[in-house]
């Protein structure tokens, strides 16, 4: 028989509510038998000191309403302007302004694996457990119901915000100054500490660990891991810095080999992958819950927790503005190219990658961009054929890419992603694209070989055409591979691991070095 037959859950009874202007169900749990409601025990009556936990940051390594407002700025960018109207009423209201409860599923959320063997250990001892929590009761009571671990819950509502002072205040009303254990994180659970008969931390800062060692003298923290340098390199996806070395083209196309030149491109390099960061680290704030339903993504930093996604937040501008220091110190030219592709990224990330077709055209222009800037930086034009053929090359690797997403989410079993506007079912139709687009690139590729700029800047111009073989080689083994599920999810990831790409790539360059 499970719990839920076993016993039936009341609220809190009314002269044992909390002078708090909090309403609504605590959840605070008489259990009583099913069959002929007889009261077994009430959380006055137990002997077992009750443990107390707190969800966001403690129980998961996340925070619902960050997630939350992050998810909803990604659906709808417009909708910002709906949460500051809302917070003018307060957190609280706030908090209930983004509480959604149909698109939320406790059962992807990262867990911390030492607070749940924490709260096992206790129920075994016979004691009870609560989850207080400053998140909404919508999403509070959904976490509680599916854990199935907890005898009650506290939480925010429309009015009020359990956190803090308040929640310090609801905890005493309902178990006594010092009659209750609690395990929290964060700053605010300083106003509940004093009150708590065992203080127990997880995940504090720096600050809030200080503050606990002046104040008590039994703390226990436990134990977990910390992110590490190799976790934000992760999240930061510095293996994608490679492909800001396409700021290097035009300084191979325009034969300016100078040692100036070339320190200028490597700070170049650095300010768009820094850039870059920040806004893979925003996608990732705003793809969190869809990541999290991935067989490969729910493994990043934000979706699996590994990061905390406050850091994750406070990252995004710190790395955005470096790279802008970093351009200004170039020229204002290539600042306003860094600026044009940070907007183009970001609006990527709020709304193009959820439209049809217009997303891998906006990740074409953002690879193109890169070779801009590097001839933005040098000050040297960049042809229009190459450009041409470096759109329609890009075109192709980000149809390749969409290929690979929708034939793992086929393979994997899984529905239509909700943050693209892409069916499984589109996946011969994005292949065919792929294809098209590359042929396209080898012919515009082709006709550069042939103008005028390739015959005034090249000696032996007709080997460009050679190239293009090449290229049509690596393409057409490159959707092969895809095809078969072989390819990494980002084929520019691929081509730099993959030996017969690397092969591949090595004699091409070769082939333009020796029509030099």
């Amino acid at each position: 028989m499970s719990r839920s037959e076993q016993y039936a859950i009341h609220p809190l009874p009314a002269h044992r509510q909390p002078e708090t202007g909090f309403e609504g169900r605590f959840s605070f749990i008489d259990f009583v038998a099913a069959d002929n409601d007889e009261v077994i025990t009430r959380p006055e009556a137990q002997t077992a000191r009750p443990l107390v936990v707190d969800l966001d940051g403690t129980l998961i390594r996340s925070d619902l309403l960050i997630e939350a407002a992050f998810s909803e700025l990604g659906q709808r960018p417009h909708a910002i302007l709906g949460m500051l109207k809302a917070l003018r009423d307060g957190k609280s209201a706030l908090k209930d302004h983004l509480s959604s409860a149909e698109n939320f599923d406790p059962s992807t959320l990262p867990y911390d694996e030492v607070v749940l063997q924490y709260i096992r250990g206790a129920r075994d001892a016979g004691r009870p457990v609560y989850l207080a929590s400053a998140s909404h009761e919508s999403l509070v009571s959904a976490v509680a119901e599916h854990l199935d671990l907890f005898d009650g819950w506290f939480a925010t509502n429309k009015t009020s915000n359990c956190s803090g002072r308040v929640k310090a205040k609801i905890l005493v009303d309902a178990f006594g100054d010092k009659q209750f254990d609690y395990i929290g994180n964060d700053s605010a659970d300083l106003e509940v500490w004093p009150h708590a008969a065992k203080c127990l931390a997880i995940r504090t800062n720096s600050k809030v660990g200080r503050t606990l060692a002046q104040r008590f003298d039994d703390v226990e923290h436990l134990r977990h891991d910390r992110a590490s340098w190799k976790d934000w390199a992760r999240l930061m996806r510095v293996h994608q810095y490679a492909k800001n070395a396409l700021v290097f083209v035009p300084l191979i196309t325009s034969q300016v080999f100078e040692l100036n030149a070339l320190l200028t491109l490597v700070v170049a390099a650095i300010a768009f992958s820094l850039c870059a960061s920040s806004v893979y680290i925003l996608n990732d704030l705003v793809d969190i819950k869809d990541d999290r339903g991935h067989p490969t993504k729910r493994m990043r930093p934000l979706a699996s927790g590994t990061v905390p996604i406050a850091d994750a937040v406070l990252a995004v501008p710190i790395l955005f503005g470096i790279s802008i220091a970093i351009a200004s110190s170039i020229s204002l030219p290539f600042l306003g190219v860094l600026l044009g592709y940070y907007a183009l990224t970001t609006a990527y990330s709020f709304v193009l990658k959820r439209m049809l077709i217009a997303d891998v055209l906006a990740l074409a222009g953002l690879y193109t961009i890169r070779v801009v800037g590097g001839g933005v930086a040098l000050g040297v034009a960049t042809s229009f054929y190459l450009l041409a053929f470096l759109g329609a090359f890009f075109l192709s690797l980000a149809l390749i890419k969409r290929f690979v997403e929708l034939g793992a989410r086929r393979r994997a079993q899984l529905g239509d992603s909700s943050s693209r506007d892409y069916r499984n079912d589109d996946i011969f139709m994005v292949g065919a694209l792929a294809a098209a687009a590359g042929l396209q690139a080898v012919t515009l590729f082709i006709l550069y070989g042939t103008s005028a700029a390739a015959a005034a800047m090249y000696s032996r111009p007709d080997i460009l055409w050679l190239v293009a073989p090449v290229l049509t080689f690596w393409l057409g083994r490159a959707l092969v591979l895809a095809q078969r599920g072989e390819m990494h999810d980002d084929p520019v990831v691929f081509a730099l691991k993959d030996r017969v790409s690397i092969a591949t790539l090595a004699l091409a360059g070769a082939l333009v070095i020796g029509a030099m």
